[in-house]
């Protein structure tokens, strides 16, 4: 998908106080030919093809790359007291929330006709690979949300992956979590193991959780051997604004986000110049006080956005067209004005509502669609494990209900096949 910055004729009247430099778009030409290796490699050789793409992307290779329980147990107990209070907070607030979505998604039986029986069951995915990155900070909340929403499910394994270098929390944030067994293999060659399988990690069904871009492209080349989530890009947040919006407060819920890397996109759209040209000044002030402004500023500086629209009907349209990962509401009735978004991963109504708390520890899952995915999709959630699968039973009424149009579209359609096996069941094959 292009990740261009929409166009502003997507909202009449709209002009920029900051525009983006650049698109966020990559050449993905050389990391697909490395990824392809990759998996064509770790397919081929297994763990020995691990064991040499650890060494060479990571600086080691595990002599056993499966944590073990004592493993497990040191990890835990090496946590500080408020940092596993902390983490057991996350934890229940994200399985709160999808036991509540789960109870949301019901099995399903109904007679559609005289004898005619339909419906579906909810059924957990097996087996499941959640990556959980290492990054440049210990993102203790990534095994939490990939983690998490699967015990819900009831997924039967869930399996974990992350870097081997790795901070020893994140083995202690999958394992509470409920990872069922942890790998100490990260990049592409991890995804590589998770879909093909070898002699010490079990293929799975489904991959989950974002990563950096070979991971994302290795995601991509394995879909149809498992399933995915979803392709994430660079992370994003966007907020709406109008005159009452808070400069200060803007300005800081920005750069929160833009520290996770120096291809964040960030912006803002406003209907209101004064505020807008007041968050630009506000952004360059804090980015002389934050202590992860080398990787805050460039983001800003390259991807951010300050974009001013004539009326709030141009701020919803343009909006919608970014579909931006986080999108926050600071208008003067936010309740009301979230009402009219449809393009979003995740939605924050009002000021009191930060994309930290949600990329923490509030419940809400914060492995969500970027690069305007939200037009299609949402993000992660416990139905991301979990298939509806169909089911039909019919009696002798319900066959003569149905058959002969089976048996007239069949012979229509050429299918002697199709006929027969139509017919059979009212005696006329």
């Amino acid at each position: 998908m292009t990740l261009s910055t929409p166009s502003p004729t997507a909202a009449h009247g709209l002009f920029h106080i900051k525009a983006p430099s650049a698109s966020a778009e990559i050449d993905g030409t050389e990391i697909e030919s490395t990824v392809r290796d990759i998996l064509g490699r770790v397919a081929r050789e297994g763990d020995e093809a691990v064991r040499h793409y650890s060494q060479a992307f990571d600086g080691t290779a595990p002599e056993r790359f499966e944590v073990s329980d004592a493993q497990k147990q040191e990890a835990v107990a090496a946590l500080e007291p408020e940092a596993l209070e902390d983490m057991q907070f996350a934890i229940e607030q994200v399985r709160h929330f999808a036991e509540a979505q789960r109870q949301t998604m019901l099995p399903l039986e109904i007679e559609t006709l005289p004898g005619l029986h339909l419906g579906h069951r909810i059924i957990p995915i097996r087996r499941v690979g959640a990556y959980v990155p290492g990054g440049r900070y210990p993102l203790l909340s990534a095994p939490v949300m990939t983690i998490v929403p699967a015990v819900v499910a009831g997924c039967a394994e869930i399996v974990a992956c992350l870097p081997p270098n790795a901070h020893p929390a994140m083995i202690a944030g999958c394992h509470l979590s409920g990872a069922t067994r942890i790998f100490r293999i990260g990049g592409a060659q991890a995804i590589a193991a998770m879909a093909y399988g070898t002699d010490s990690v079990p293929a799975v069904d489904k991959i989950v959780g974002p990563g950096n871009a070979y991971v994302n492209e290795a995601k991509r080349q394995v879909f149809g051997r498992v399933g995915i989530d979803q392709l994430a890009g660079p992370s994003e947040i966007y907020v709406l604004a109008d005159e009452t919006g808070d400069a200060r407060m803007i300005a800081t819920d920005l750069l929160a986000q833009a520290e996770h890397d120096i291809r964040t996109r960030v912006g803002l759209i406003t209907t209101s110049e004064t505020l807008g040209r007041a968050v630009q000044a506000e952004v360059e002030a804090q980015l002389a006080t934050l202590s992860t402004a080398a990787v805050a500023g460039a983001a800003w500086k390259t991807y951010g956005e300050i974009a001013v629209v004539p009326d709030e009907d141009a701020m919803v349209a343009y909006s919608d067209q970014i579909a931006a990962e986080h999108l926050q509401v600071h208008t003067r009735d936010a309740a009301a004005f979230a009402q009219r978004l449809s393009n979003y991963g995740s939605l924050f109504i009002g000021t009191k509502a930060s994309v930290v708390y949600s990329d923490k520890c509030c419940g809400t899952n914060h492995t969500l669609p970027t690069m305007g995915a939200g037009r299609y999709t949402g993000g992660l959630w416990v139905g991301s494990y979990l298939k509806v699968a169909t089911h039909q039973w019919l009696d002798g009424e319900g066959v003569a209900a149905v058959a002969p149009h089976a048996v007239r579209q069949s012979a229509r359609e050429g299918l002697e096949g199709h006929r027969r096996a139509a017919a059979l069941r009212l005696g006329l094959a």
